[in-house]
């Protein structure tokens, strides 16, 4: 009798990476903590080495078409950065393997490497390594990202605590909506010679979505505060996503309020431009790279303090649940609608 097979698209990414790593044994001292979070963490004495890796693949996470090379080498980095900044740690090195397809040149893979550089020139960061190898399918990079905190410093996603208020920094949406314009009129531009998209007015959107930037300048500010957040997360899947994650890894249940959800202009009118609901963009469009963390209730005023930073709900009991309060005070059960890499969807 032929086994069941089961198709990966029912399990999604984090699903799948459950399936395969859960019960490994950790059989080094030296490894602290594993697969789980945004990096793992590696035990070496007075600090901790932190270790993330990234995967992107052409026609799946960029399409070329209206993404420019050395934009795509500086994202590919900084969301690396962003996994490290997560555990409340600074990167310090990247290695960078490619596979590269025949249809690109030595000037294309200059160009990739140059917004690779830049990101690490802005954020300190050494390129130590990689590899090269042929590919049939497109551009593909992989980049790992080695760091490093005090032992004291690293804030994983399990340590959220009932009435721990929740926060975000800078504002969400506004990635998802710049793809959105940047699909739009890559399709507009179809079989037309010399077209020329007019962004006048978007240009923040835009920049979001093709040239992120870790928010290396938050954690800074915590630290001098001396707010050590109980647990963190970037926004790389959609907030309803992240907020989940740091649920069930906490073993709590959270309160957002709609009302607080940070949402820019640009975000706003771009939403009412394609006719989308501006929330549920903002909570599940992913790709924002802003840092969600949760603080001891007695850090409320000193929270107050760091520019950018907004509170938008608390974290409660398990029993509770995961939901986010409506402007009319209903409540909306959380859903994890982010990007899911095996559907290729939402």
């Amino acid at each position: 009798m032929e086994n069941k097979q089961t198709e990966i698209s029912k399990l999604g990414e984090f699903g799948l990476i459950e399936k395969l790593t859960k019960d490994i044994p950790l059989k080094n001292a030296s490894t602290k903590l594993g697969v789980g979070d945004d990096a793992a963490v590696l035990n070496f004495g007075d600090k901790e080495a932190l270790v993330t890796t990234d995967l992107l693949l052409e026609g799946i996470h960029f399409d070329l078409r209206y993404v420019p090379l050395k934009h795509l080498g500086y994202k590919a980095a900084v969301v690396n950065f962003s996994d490290i900044y997560a555990m409340n740690g600074m990167p310090k090195q990247i290695t960078v393997s490619l596979g590269i397809s025949s249809r690109f040149t030595v000037e294309h893979i200059e160009e990739l490497y140059a917004g690779i550089r830049l990101a690490c020139e802005i954020y300190g960061v050494d390129l130590v390594g990689g590899d090269t190898s042929a590919s049939v399918t497109g551009l593909v990079i992989s980049i790992t990202c080695l760091g490093e905190a005090k032992k004291e410093d690293v804030v994983l996603r399990s340590g959220a605590k009932p009435t721990d208020i929740i926060c975000v920094s800078g504002d969400l949406g506004a990635a998802y909506m710049g793809l959105q314009l940047l699909e739009r009129e890559n399709q507009v531009a179809a079989g037309q010679k010399d077209f020329q998209p007019d962004f006048s007015g978007r240009e923040y959107i835009l920049e979001r979505q093709l040239k992120p930037e870790a928010r290396k300048d938050v954690i800074e500010e915590l630290a001098k505060a001396g707010i050590k957040p109980t647990a963190m997360m970037d926004v790389s899947d959609g907030l309803s996503s992240e907020l989940l994650h740091i649920c069930k890894s906490s073993n709590v249940g959270c309160r957002v309020y709609e009302d607080r959800i940070p949402i820019d202009y640009q975000t706003a009118v771009m939403a009412e431009e394609f006719n989308m609901n501006l929330v549920v963009a903002a909570m599940n469009g992913g790709e924002d790279y802003e840092l969600l963390f949760t603080v001891p209730l007695t850090d409320n005023d000193n929270i107050d303090k760091i520019k950018g930073v907004t509170k938008i709900g608390y974290v409660t009991k398990p029993e509770l649940g995961a939901a986010m309060v409506t402007r009319d005070g209903g409540e909306i059960e959380l859903r994890a609608q982010g990007w899911n890499a095996f559907t290729g969807a939402k």
